[in-house]
């Protein structure tokens, strides 16, 4: 089974690394921890592992944890604003900081500046209290900031350090460094050494101490609100859905919440209200916008009997419907679930970076501590070895390279959203930006999946007794081409009377009895076993084939009556889009069970040269097989039951929106609107995401690549370069500020 967590405490990639490292300790199949939704993944067996035994092996490596469901109504109703509880602590802690960090960076930094001091902090005999009251300004400032060291050092002794440990030390270093001088300031003034005065008094690193916590805290924010901003797909998803629904019971009307609706209530919609939903019609007329989810601008005509979905508008009738879900299995909470769940997983490109997390906390470590070592030793100043030490340890927390890849997936994912495009996993995102080959079903996929009459053929007859003997026949059939013949008839005010009795003659066509005569209808197989004379009508018959047309035979007992060519209709984009795969160096293919004639007629009409013709449908999956076989990156496109297998075996299966469910369960991405040209759409839009995550990997890889040695020292002998400790910090808080806003850039995304 697969349950979701919530996490708390994570800052970083290293913290996720811990804690699916703790977890991965028990007997479980996978783990996927999340870093920008503070969420967790797990598959396991729950005969082998109890939830229990994860929520503690997360508290085992120092964080917090709880199931997703546990939850207090109240928090449930805040879910569509994840981040803003995390903004508000931020805020208050940032707010609070500054009431002691302005006075300290004044009285630290003011005489740089040349910016009036208070008398009794000014000149070497007030040194001290200048030392003392910077200390005084510093506690407080690190007691509001308390999480970093209790979540630092907590790390720290479990062996498995983080980004938190790094700001822990650094500031720490600074602060303990800071009362070393007060004491050295304290024994200088005692034995009247203007000397040790001299020295000391600018070494007092108590701001720097400060404002790291702070400036970190800042960057946080920041990286808070940016990261608030990439929930915005699914808040408005659950802003499609009302809060309140009102129903009917017992003849009475009243209003519930909307996590209250059952299966079965009977709800009431008046104009402009939102279906909350899904269900079927019991009384009243409308029309309804199904624009966010089909993409279609014209709104429907609904009748009594039409089925309503939930996060669509009702635009003029009053109308009451029976609720056919409650709001946890309606349309639009299948689409939000979607959503998150490809937010929550992790595409292979994330592996690399988590990989390097891992072990990128302790070899900064290791590199603050040789840092300090060499400076020591070369400079013999204890001032410039704990500065170049702090620095290193400041600039080089992992934030950027953490937020690298989720950040970018969320946006994406949420875009794809926007855009009628759901993306089950982020692996699927990831994935089809590489596909190299395309197999398009055909009925449902490239066409309509509505047979239209084409062509009607008869034999001394007029069409319209003949239409009148076609339909009859017809009548009790369930085939779609025997209802698009009874509809067009229809379509023509032709009278149609029930046969007077059917037998159905499976894979072939049927026999019928009409006015006391017996017809049958079917294709060739069927008239050659009967041997009925078929007169011209089969050379007929194969001319339509060619054109992609289906031929229906009628016959009574002299032989055939008539014929009837239906096709099924080619979607308006789908020769567009084939030819914009073709420009993408992307291999298309077609795969249908029609017969050779009309598949080939049909593949040059798309402009498809490979077509898999008359293939059964336990075949398509041994196709798509064969085509990773040959080391192709492999999508398959389809819309039926039978399109399930290779779905689930393609790299990346993409479902028709208006396909089946077990097709849509089986893909890895679903095109809501059933429009062929979202294809090249959600194509385009990975090419964009994993574009924006390798820029983001590579601005993160450069940031630590260049400023740890500038950090470390590297340059200072010979070109006078250093970070003061302020410095590293907020440069490190502005790379993750860097990252997300850079994936943010993908809300631009035109599709």
């Amino acid at each position: 089974m697969k349950e979701k967590y919530s996490i708390t405490g994570m800052t970083c990639s290293a913290c996720q690394s811990a804690i699916e490292k703790s977890v991965n300790k028990l007997d479980i199949n996978e783990v996927s921890v999340n870093l920008l939704t503070n969420s967790m993944i797990v598959d396991y067996d729950e005969l082998k592992t109890r939830s229990e035994d994860i929520i503690k092996a997360v508290k085992d490596a120092g964080y917090g944890a709880s199931l997703k469901g546990d939850k207090t109504e109240a928090e449930a109703k805040n879910y569509e604003d994840p981040f803003e509880e995390d903004l508000k602590i931020l805020k208050a802690r940032l707010t609070r900081s500054l009431i002691f960090m302005i006075p300290l960076f004044y009285i630290a930094m003011g005489p740089m500046f040349k910016l009036p001091q208070p008398e009794f902090l000014s000149g070497k005999e007030n040194v001290l209290i200048l030392a003392l009251s910077q200390m005084l300004l510093t506690i407080p400032i690190m007691i509001i900031n308390s999480k970093f060291f209790t979540g630092g050092f907590k790390s720290l002794l479990k062996a498995s350090p983080n980004m938190d440990s790094l700001i822990a030390l650094g500031s720490s270093a600074a602060f303990i460094y800071g009362i070393y001088v007060i004491y050295k300031l304290a024994c200088g003034l005692s034995h009247g050494d203007m000397s040790v005065l001299d020295r000391f008094s600018h070494d007092l690193y108590f701001e720097s101490a400060g404002m790291i916590l702070v400036l970190i805290s800042l960057g946080k924010y920041f990286e808070a609100k940016a990261k608030k901003r990439t929930s915005g797909a699914i808040k408005a998803l659950m802003d499609l859905t009302p809060k309140f629904v009102n129903i009917e019971e017992n003849g009475i009307e009243r209003s519930i919440p909307i996590e209250e609706v059952k299966a079965g209530d009977l709800i009431i919609i008046r104009p402009g209200e939102n279906i909350p939903v899904d269900g079927e019609i019991i009384n009243g007329s409308t029309t309804i916008d199904e624009s966010a989810l089909t993409g279609e601008s014209v709104p429907v005509e609904k009748n009594k009997g039409d089925k309503v979905m939930s996060a669509t508008t009702n635009k003029t009738g009053s109308i009451k419907f029976k609720a056919t879900s409650d709001s946890k299995n309606s349309t639009i909470a299948k689409i939000i679930e979607l959503v998150e769940e490809a937010n929550a997983g992790k595409p292979p490109i994330a592996k690399l970076a988590d990989k390097i997390s891992s072990v990128f906390v302790p070899t900064v470590i290791g590199i603050s501590l040789i840092t300090f070592t060499a400076w020591l030793i070369t400079s013999k100043n204890l001032e410039i070895s704990l500065t170049m030490a702090i620095s290193v340890l400041v600039i080089s927390c992992p934030c950027a390279l953490g937020l690298a890849t989720p950040v970018a997936i969320m946006v994406g994912t949420g875009v794809g959203a926007k855009n009628g495009i759901l993306f089950k996993s982020a692996e699927a995102l990831e994935n089809l930006h590489e596909t190299d080959k395309i197999l398009l079903d055909k009925t449902g996929t490239v066409t309509t999946g509505e047979f239209s009459v084409r062509d009607i053929i008869t034999r001394d007859m007029s069409e319209e007794e003949f239409l009148k003997i076609a339909a009859a026949i017809e009548l009790k059939s369930e085939h779609p081409l025997a209802k698009s013949i009874v509809k067009y008839a229809r379509q023509k005010s032709i009278e149609i009377e029930e046969p007077e009795s059917f037998t159905s003659l499976s894979g072939m066509g049927l026999i019928a009895r009409f006015k006391g005569k017996s017809y049958l209808t079917g294709n060739i197989k069927l008239l050659r076993e009967e041997e009925i004379e078929t007169f011209d009508f089969e050379k007929k018959a194969q001319e339509f084939s060619k054109e992609a047309k289906t031929p229906i035979y009628f016959a009574d007992g002299e032989g055939v009556i008539g014929l009837i060519a239906l096709s099924d209709t080619l979607k308006d984009d789908a020769r567009e889009t084939v030819s914009e795969l073709q420009k993408m160096n992307i291999d298309v293919s077609l795969v249908t069970g029609d017969n050779k004639n009309t598949a080939e007629t049909l593949g040059k009409l798309l402009g498809i040269d490979k077509i898999y013709s008359e293939v059964l449908p336990q075949d398509k999956e041994k196709i798509l097989r064969d085509e990773i076989n040959k080391n192709n990156k492999v999508a398959f496109v389809g819309d039926g039951i039978n399109d399930a297998p290779a779905l689930a075996a393609a790299h990346v299966g993409i479902a028709i929106g208006s396909g089946t469910d077990i097709a849509i369960e089986s893909a890895d991405a679903v095109l809501i609107k059933s429009n062929m040209k979202d294809l090249l759409t959600a194509i385009k839009l990975s090419n964009a995401t994993i574009k924006n995550i390798k820029e983001n990997l590579f601005w993160a890889f450069f940031y630590n690549v260049i400023c740890i040695p500038v950090a470390a020292g590297v340059f200072y002998k010979n070109f006078g370069l250093k970070l003061n400790p302020m410095l590293a910090a907020l440069a490190m808080s502005f790379s993750s500020l860097f990252v997300v806003t850079n994936a943010l850039r993908l809300n631009k995304f035109k599709a």
